[in-house]
């Protein structure tokens, strides 16, 4: 009788500890899930190149300047920029691919670019000149600095920036966001915080008139 009693209340006490400890767990792995921030189609940070207001349609694009279907899809999305001027907001995000060997080299000029408030000039002139530079064998930082001096950027911030672990860092907050957003490739364009599938050159501007009727 007595080691049946002893048995109960060492089962009893192990079932409280059990409890007790899943208890601690589910606290613990709510406040994480808490202090982690959820991935955002669009952040404070991200670089808008229109901007209509809150009640604007938003269009963000993850990209990799040296994507061959993002420079042929560089005209499309400047002409619906123009078109929609006022209507929308667009946005771009990084997103290299590990295929380019310069995607990563572009993308920090972008932002070098970006910390001198040319953001949108760099971004341009990399698709514009993307012929002369993509698909190169080997990364040529050089090729960018280059850029960068054709768009008239101060080269003593430019080079500092580049050289800044925390460029490469917003860059890779970028890639990471974006692939928890179920970014696989590039171009990839959220309409509304919606993903969009492209099959054909009409389907992000279908998208936009959608999300405007909506």
């Amino acid at each position: 009788m007595k080691n049946s009693v002893k048995a109960v209340i060492i089962t009893g006490g192990l079932i409280m500890v059990l409890l007790i400890g899943l208890l601690v767990y589910a606290v613990a792995q709510r406040a994480e899930s808490e202090n982690d921030p959820k991935p955002q189609v669009l952040r404070e940070e991200s670089h808008v190149l229109d901007d209509a207001g809150p009640d604007a349609v938003t269009v963000v694009e993850f990209l990799d300047f040296e994507c061959e279907a993002c420079g042929a899809y560089y005209p499309v999305v400047e002409d619906l920029r123009q078109k929609y001027a006022g209507q929308i907001t667009y946005a771009v995000r990084y997103f290299p691919l590990p295929g380019h060997v310069n995607s990563m080299n572009a993308a920090l000029a972008a932002e070098a670019a970006a910390q001198q408030g040319e953001f949108e000039a760099m971004y341009q002139h990399l698709f514009e000149t993307q012929a002369e530079w993509g698909g190169a064998a080997e990364p040529n930082a050089e090729t960018f600095r280059a850029l960068a001096e054709e768009v008239g950027l101060d080269m003593d911030a430019y080079d500092a920036a580049v050289d800044d672990p925390a460029t490469a860092e917003r860059v890779r907050r970028d890639k990471s966001e974006g692939t928890f957003l179920g970014v696989e490739g590039t171009p990839t364009f959220f309409v509304d915080g919606r993903k969009v599938t492209i099959t054909r050159w009409g389907d992000l501007e279908k998208a936009i008139i959608e999300a405007q009727s909506r």
